[in-house]
């Protein structure tokens, strides 16, 4: 049984307008229906409003007992991080993710690459430690601590999972079962979310986290990220084996074209990867520059203590 979304069956259409298995054929995408097609039915819609209450319940403690907590860092959690992945699931974008390929394209970039790194920068751990109680802080120390959570933040079994992922999934059988199949198409949306933060979350991200690495190895490993999508965008551009097999061709849209709409896929990630790439790399130098006024201010201080000391000592003697 083929997966089509709710709005697709809604939808008035001629009786001979029929996708393969019966099910009608979705009316042409346009930019006006991601606004107008919002559905709020999905797991992942309500992961993000309690997601989203949480993070602002922690403020909201932290407030109350006179501490602060810097606005920037709730915007980039709230806005373009809870706000990116809602904005490519629950919007029209999502009622056609499985009926083009480029806005699935769309969704893959903003749900392993733009949404993680807000999230990230958001520091949603450290505001957990900072609110939470005794008990359940020191159980979420023992996770962050834990071998398994060293093993998947370790930035080369990241950055590996990161690269491997989509080539797994897209050039194999398994892009097709999702596509047949809404429960596993969520479930990667989900992994698309849970690889962009394990991957991100160790190089730009301001919670404390063990075993991480210095600013320059990050800014390698940053580098060496760059060209990944370049590779896959090219290679989907050019491949003649349409993703998915025969799915795509099956719907018998007359305003959309499957080889067409893949090498547009193809571009959006080969351009979005370059500039998502490019705009990453310019956070961590920030980052470091910011880690290296601090330090360079640390030491000064260190200095004229050890200065102020000296003089106590010799108008002592």
């Amino acid at each position: 049984m083929q997966h089509v979304d709710p709005i697709f069956a809604a939808t008035s259409v001629a009786p001979s307008t029929l996708a393969a298995g019966g099910e009608a054929v979705p009316p042409p995408f346009t930019i006006a229906r991601v606004f107008t097609e919002t559905q709020l039915n999905s797991w992942l819609a309500v992961g993000l409003v309690i997601a989203a209450a949480l993070y602002l319940y922690g403020v909201h403690r932290l407030r109350l007992r006179g501490d602060r907590w810097p606005l920037l860092r709730t915007v980039c959690f709230l806005v373009p991080g809870l706000g990116g992945i809602a904005a490519v699931t629950v919007s029209g974008l999502g009622a056609y993710d499985t009926t083009l390929l480029s806005v699935h394209m769309v969704q893959h970039m903003v749900l392993s690459m733009i949404a993680p790194i807000f999230l990230a920068l958001g520091a949603p751990m450290t505001l957990a430690l900072r609110t939470l109680p005794v008990r359940p802080r020191k159980r979420l120390l023992a996770i962050v601590h834990s071998r398994i959570a060293r093993v998947y933040s370790f930035p080369l079994v990241a950055f590996a999972i990161f690269v491997v992922n989509p080539f797994a999934l897209y050039f194999t059988d398994l892009y097709r079962f999702t596509l047949q199949h809404e429960w596993a198409h969520e479930l990667v949306h989900a992994h698309f979310i849970l690889t962009g933060c394990v991957f991100f979350w160790p190089l730009l991200g301001l919670d404390p986290l063990p075993g991480r690495w210095p600013y320059p190895a990050r800014a390698l490993l940053m580098v060496l990220s760059v060209p990944f999508h370049t590779v896959l965008g090219l290679t989907i551009m050019q491949s003649t084996t349409l993703l998915g097999g025969d799915w795509y061709p099956s719907l018998h849209l007359s305003w959309s074209d499957p080889q067409n709409d893949q090498v547009v896929s193809g571009g959006i990630l080969w351009a979005g990867g370059e500039f998502v790439s490019v705009t990453m790399l310019a956070v961590l130098v920030v980052q470091w520059i910011k880690q290296s006024e601090r330090e360079a201010r640390r030491v000064d201080r260190e200095l004229d203590r050890q200065e102020a000391r000296e003089r106590a000592a010799e108008s002592t003697a």
